[in-house]
C-alpha cells in the first residue's frame, strides 16, 4: 500500500504530467505561426466545423467562456477569426474561420505531426492510448457526475 502512495505511482500524475510534456511540445510546434495550444484547439474545432456559436465551441472545447471569450478576441486581432452577433438573436455569436486560418491549416498540422513523429510514437501505440484515454475520461465523467 505505501507504494500507491508515491508520486510516480498516481495515475493522475502521470496525466498531468504528460499532459504538461504534450503544451510544450504544441507550444514549440506553434510558436512560429503565433498561437497557443488552446488557440489551436480552437482552430481544429472550427477546421472540423465552421461557423459555431460561441456556446457551441465552447462545449465542444470543455471552456467557459470567461476563458473562450478573450482567446476568441485575440484570435480575431491576429485574424484567425471573426465574430458576428446573429441578427436572429443577438445573444447569440457566431465564431468563424477567416482566410488565415484556411491557408493556414496544412501548415500547422504539418509541424504538428512533424514534432509528433519526433517523439516516436508510433501510430498503433497512438491510437491505443487515444483510445485508453477516451475509456479514462467517459469513466471519470460518468464519476463526476454522480
Amino acid at each position: 500500500m505505501d507504494d500507491f502512495l508515491t508520486l510516480e505511482n498516481q495515475l493522475c500524475f502521470a496525466v498531468y504530467d504528460a499532459g504538461s510534456q504534450f503544451n510544450k511540445l504544441y507550444t514549440k510546434a506553434l510558436d512560429r505561426f503565433g498561437l497557443t495550444y488552446p488557440q489551436y484547439l480552437v482552430l481544429l474545432a472550427l477546421w472540423e466545423q465552421d461557423s459555431l456559436s460561441a456556446k457551441e465551441l465552447g462545449k465542444r472545447l470543455n471552456l467557459g467562456t470567461g476563458t473562450l471569450t478573450p482567446m476568441i478576441k485575440r484570435m480575431e486581432a491576429n485574424e484567425w477569426l471573426k465574430r458576428e452577433r446573429s441578427t436572429a438573436d443577438e445573444r447569440k455569436v457566431c465564431i468563424s474561420l477567416l482566410p488565415k486560418a484556411l491557408e493556414q491549416k496544412e501548415a500547422i498540422v504539418g509541424k504538428i505531426a512533424t514534432e509528433l513523429k519526433l517523439c516516436n510514437i508510433e501510430y498503433e501505440e497512438y491510437e491505443q492510448l487515444l483510445k485508453q484515454l477516451r475509456v479514462l475520461r467517459g469513466k471519470l465523467k460518468d464519476y463526476n457526475q454522480l
